[in-house]
């Protein structure tokens, strides 16, 4: 079954370097791997000048901080603008052995800076418009992290952005995922019904259970909890069997994220940003909730931070 929905921005980390780590292992797994995944990602300067740290060295150190973003957009065809569904600041810190997924509601009302390029004049509204604004693709990811650095003070060591159609090729190829349902949910989408408990997800479930938000306790909190459990269920999964030591699916894996992501590492080789991180284990991943409240402007329902 085909489902359309949000996308995976953070599964940049996930599916890309921390999941060819946690796949892999061993160092020499690591350097192979990742060396066949900077070869087949698509590699663009998302960030903003001005969001940026100043380029690293060959030795990553922590902490590190990545801004990830999920839209509609296809990596062959950047110049298709859409809102962001998704977006996501990673933060590792120094010790380098775990992560925390700070996701912001796409409905947080900011001010988006102007940017002459683009000859947008700024304006205050939902933060998932700034990628729409921007255009879409490289140009507006750009502006969404301008938004976030103006917004947050924070500048970011890397970026990256994951398209649905490509993320729900990665999940087929595991077979689906295990995943511990909290609240029954029933999909406004496929009228599937998730009963509470813990049980494997076929692909096409477990993409739609973690778009649900509607009738939820929490709305798009319980959302974005969903999203983050989903994430360390990948995760998990990948490590569990072992891609590293099976050639053509890993191959066949390699191909699905690469055909799905688009990524900045700031200068940073991806073996060497995959050894530094390959400390952090599926267990290690920590989500993040973002306080904030709901409140209507104009008759528009924003989320406001606390």
């Amino acid at each position: 079954m085909r489902v359309r929905g949000p996308l995976w921005a953070k599964v940049l980390i996930a599916a890309g370097t921390v999941l060819v780590v946690l796949a892999a292992g061993t160092a020499v797994g690591v350097l192979t791997l990742a060396h066949r995944y900077n070869a087949a990602v698509h590699h663009a300067d998302l960030l903003a000048p001005g969001s940026r740290v100043s380029a690293a060295t060959v030795h990553v150190t922590g902490p590190l901080n990545f801004l990830l973003l999920g839209s509609d957009q296809r990596p062959d065809n950047p110049a298709n603008g859409e809102r962001s569904d998704t977006i996501i600041i990673l933060h590792v810190p120094a010790s380098m052995d775990r992560a925390y997924l700070i996701s912001i509601p796409r409905d947080l009302r900011v001010a988006i800076p102007p940017d002459a390029d683009l000859d947008f004049p700024g304006s205050t509204e939902k933060i998932n418009g700034a990628f729409n604004y921007g255009g879409g693709g490289i140009a507006g990811f750009q502006l969404v992290s301008k938004t976030i650095t103006q917004l947050t003070g924070v500048r970011f060591d890397g970026a990256g952005i994951i398209n649905f159609d490509g993320f729900q090729r990665v999940v087929a190829l595991l077979g689906g995922v295990d995943m511990c349902i909290d609240t029954e949910t029933r999909s406004i989408h496929t009228n599937a019904l998730y009963h509470v408990g813990c049980q494997h997800l076929r692909p096409w479930q477990a993409l739609d259970y973690v778009r649900q938000r509607k009738d939820l306790p929490n709305d798009d909190y319980d959302r974005e909890r969903h999203e983050q459990q989903f994430l360390r269920a990948v995760l998990q999964a990948a490590r569990d069997q072992g891609l590293i030591r099976n050639p053509l699916r890993l191959d066949e894996f390699i191909r699905a994220v690469g055909s799905s992501l688009i990524v900045d590492t700031n200068g940073v080789s991806v073996a060497d940003l995959a050894l530094a991180l390959r400390g952090i284990a599926p267990s290690s991943i920590v989500g993040v909730r973002l306080p904030s409240h709901g409140e209507y402007v104009g008759g528009i329902s924003y989320a406001f931070p606390y």
